[in-house]
């Protein structure tokens, strides 16, 4: 089929399944314009209602010690660097509480594969954080970061895995996929590990209930195809771990690669205005495929830290249904170029109701939670710069 034909039976009640040609097909060819329209009509299909969620929660980077050296990365230092740090119980905790000071109910806690820790560390800070902050979901690490403490242990990940929700931890974010396509894996980050790990150690939380979600970054030059071919990936193992009896994925959340101080923007310099990274336009028409592709997950996340505020809230006309997190602090992306690491809750809201939604603020398991609306007056007013 052409693409106005696949975007057509989109629109039915009970669609077909869009298969990767199709996807590809509307990806390449569609104009923005309607495949916007398309996604945000499979948007309301999926997540009925006039509500867009958001989360009010804190980034936290325990440690940038990391033996991984991915290229586009800015944050990570080798372990004896002299500006590698590791951050201790007080330290944590002392930004967990001023998350609670502002009604926040997540952390997403993550670093670099530290090879001095092991994995009494982490079950031990797992455990006090627990015990000091009960109300506060403890959403930590990565699955590269629990092959890493697997290795240093020696350790089954599954293993490392059961000790760290024992101890309290409450989910296991996505990151780390970026291209689950190993060919692009192996040039970006060729010590993180295969495609098949990511998503094998990812399944290994789900199958024990740990909350996750999928993630993907584009922009490295790889072709549209690969970008399919590694969503193709994650609703396979959506459907694997759905037909288990598991929740699976919460949510799919993607944003473009950020090239200003890293390995891999100064080795493509030239490159980088044309080939490399992605526009407003690119991205808007990645998470509109997204939204049509993944009709086994619920949630599709505007991303505002790379794209800004502006950018995410036309995606929340073009299939998105979250606005993703305030964050209060971010310490990786930041690290590669992006100027804004946080947002309010005035913020968020704004970009929800200048959309045509109502904002609701939910938690990581995105269980709805009473939300104080801004005023028409705070609606309009200017939000000054931080």
């Amino acid at each position: 089929m052409n693409h106005f034909d696949i975007l057509k039976s989109q629109l039915q009640d009970n669609p077909p399944r869009i298969t990767v040609d199709e996807a590809i097909e509307i990806y390449d060819n569609a104009n923005l314009n309607d495949l916007m329209h398309v996604a945000s009509m499979v948007r309301k299909r999926i997540v009925p209602g006039n509500e867009v969620t958001y989360l009010v929660d804190r980034n936290i980077n325990y440690t940038n010690a990391c033996t991984i050296n991915c290229q586009f990365c800015s944050f990570y230092r080798p372990p004896d660097h002299k500006e590698a740090y590791t951050q201790n119980f007080e330290q944590i905790s002392t930004r967990v509480t001023e998350l609670e000071q502002i009604g926040g109910s997540r952390i997403l806690m993550q670093g670099g594969v530290n090879p001095d820790l092991k994995l009494e560390w982490y079950t031990d800070l797992i455990s006090k954080l627990r015990y000091s902050h009960p109300t506060i979901d403890l959403d930590c690490f990565s699955p590269i970061e629990i092959e890493g403490i697997a290795e240093v242990c020696d350790l089954s990940t599954s293993e490392v895995l059961l000790s760290l929700k024992n101890a309290g931890m409450h989910g296991l974010p996505g990151g780390g996929a970026e291209m689950l396509v190993d060919s692009v894996r192996l040039d970006i980050s060729p010590k993180k590990g295969s495609a098949d790990n990511w998503i094998r150690v990812m399944r290994e939380a789900q199958d024990i209930g740990l909350t996750t979600s999928a993630t993907n970054v584009i922009g490295f030059g790889e072709s549209r195809s690969d970008r399919i071919l590694h969503m193709d990936r994650i609703r396979k193992a959506q459907d694997n771990t759905i037909s288990s009896g598991n929740v699976g994925f919460t949510s799919f959340i993607s944003w473009p690669v950020q090239l200003e101080n890293n390995a891999f923007g100064a080795r493509n310099r030239g490159e980088n205005r044309i080939r490399l990274g992605a526009s407003s336009t690119e991205y808007l028409r990645h998470v509109a495929v997204s939204r049509i592709f993944f009709d086994n997950i619920v949630h599709i996340q505007a991303s505002w830290p790379t794209m800004g505020l502006e950018i995410a809230q036309l995606a929340l006309t073009g299939g998105a249904d979250d606005a993703g997190s305030t964050m209060m602090e971010e310490n990786v992306v930041s690290a590669s170029g992006t100027s804004k690491t946080m947002a309010s809750e005035i913020e968020l809201q704004k970009i929800i109701l200048r959309s045509g939604y109502t904002p609701r603020k939910r938690d990581s398991d995105y269980v709805l939670i009473e939300t104080d609306i801004i005023s028409s007056t705070e609606l309009f007013a200017i939000t000054p710069k931080q």
